[in-house]
């Protein structure tokens, strides 16, 4: 009886399949208000939330802008940003 030596062996065959993967999947909730913040320092201020991946650019002193609620608790956390109520339309 003769050693099998592999060189007869077939290599496993894989089935390739093409599948579309999103690249990006972001969910946004239905129920997303928005939080206001001041900017109470001396030269201007760019804050990033960490959630949406939002840019706030608080350009000078004083400058109000509108925030996504789910980065408003991170922003409380900044120095020289303040929450205030939203501005009377």
């Amino acid at each position: 009886m003769m050693g099998c030596c592999g060189r007869n062996r077939s290599a496993p065959q894989f089935k390739r399949t093409d599948v579309s993967i999103p690249a990006r999947i972001t969910h946004t909730p239905q129920t997303s208000s928005a939080q206001y913040f001041e900017y109470v320092g001396k030269t201007g201020l760019t804050a990033f939330g960490p959630i949406t991946g939002r840019r706030y650019r608080f350009a000078h002193p004083g400058m109000q802008l509108q925030v996504d609620e789910r980065d408003a608790a991170s922003l409380m956390a900044v120095p020289n940003l303040r929450r205030i109520k939203p501005p009377a339309t």
